[in-house]
């Protein structure tokens, strides 16, 4: 797939304005010939950017899409904490998650609490290697760095604090009440919003680096979402209207907060939090490891993240990252 990057990236920031701009004008601006314009503009329509071409009156793009602004970022994000934070924006990507697990794969020097996002992934990841639909500027492609000295065991229910993290963001910037489907899932009326993606590197004892990656559907477009193997829901089809640097800034806070809460207490408070907004509280459903298979009430999780089921009236937890749930129709 195209890069986003150098040139092409500067037609698609012309175009930001929402006005009808001439090919022989943006050559102008660019330095570049009417024919460049033209393949630039044929190479971003390929990425599944809707841009108009008009006789007589050149390009427009169909909707802003606001792009990702790191000074705008970090401006944000200082208003929250108070601190300048640590984040780097990409215009296209394999894989943000992918990016920070080959620096520390490589021995790169990585600080806790690097953020990395993109308007665009390549080769964008979820659960269970399924792939992350990722068009250019559409969603939210976001991961975050954490290291966590308390060793792997530790970090088991970490997914439940991002997820939880993920409805405080929602519910601060759009007063959205979103429901978590567990291990990873963010729901609207049963409709996937978001979804986490957890990745771990590190020994039983001693350090442990934790990948965090978080996909958001903001403004999903049509002939990506043909892709898409369930229901689906983004921020744009709920009327909210979007500036991904405050949402990055944002949800980054939220995820500090209860990242620094698991931290001293793990989920001794927050699994409470979380079953009050269990998407299939007392519902019949169908728990897959892949390997087996089994069916009961969901009850909610445990303290230690685990899956609680109700089955022939005796309640047995659950617990494993490639588990997946769902709702029996």
């Amino acid at each position: 797939m195209s890069q986003i990057r150098g040139t092409k990236l500067a037609v698609l920031q012309a175009l930001q304005g929402g006005e009808f701009i001439s090919g022989q004008h943006l050559g102008e601006q660019l330095g570049i010939s009417r024919a460049a314009v033209a393949k630039h503009i044929k190479s971003l329509c390929e990425l599944g950017l809707d841009i108009y071409k008009v006789n007589n009156k050149g390009y427009c793009l169909k909707q802003d899409i606001g792009l990702i602004a790191k000074a705008e970022v970090e401006n944000e994000y200082q208003k929250l904490s108070g601190q300048i934070g640590n984040f780097e924006a990409f215009a296209s990507i394999d894989s943000t998650n992918t990016e920070l697990m080959q620096r520390l794969a490589s021995k790169q020097v990585v600080t806790s609490g690097t953020v990395v996002v993109a308007e665009m992934q390549n080769a964008g990841r979820g659960r269970r290697g399924r792939v992350w639909q990722s068009p250019f500027g559409a969603n939210l492609y976001y991961s975050y760095y954490w290291l966590l000295d308390d060793g792997l065991q530790a970090a088991m229910g970490v997914s439940v604090a991002v997820g939880l993290a993920v409805f405080d963001c929602l519910h601060t910037l759009y007063g959205l009440q979103v429901s978590l489907k567990w291990p990873n899932d963010i729901l609207v009326n049963n409709q996937k919003l978001a979804g986490v993606l957890v990745e771990l590197d590190g020994q039983p004892e001693g350090p442990c680096h934790l990948v965090i990656g978080i996909g958001l559907n903001i403004a999903m477009p049509e002939n990506a979402s043909e892709h898409i193997d369930q229901a689906w829901i983004d921020l744009k089809r709920l009327g909210m209207q979007v500036d991904k640097n405050v949402l990055i800034a944002q949800l980054t806070y939220c995820l500090e907060q209860r990242l620094a809460q698991y931290q001293v207490s793990g989920l001794s408070d927050m699994y409470q939090e979380w079953n009050k907004v269990n998407a299939f509280a007392e519902q019949l459903v169908t728990l897959n490891t892949g390997q087996k298979t089994w069916q009961g009430i969901c009850v909610g999780i445990d303290q230690q993240g685990g899956l609680i089921l109700r089955q022939d009236g005796n309640e047995k937890t659950y617990y494993g990252g490639e588990i997946s749930v769902r709702k029996v129709m």
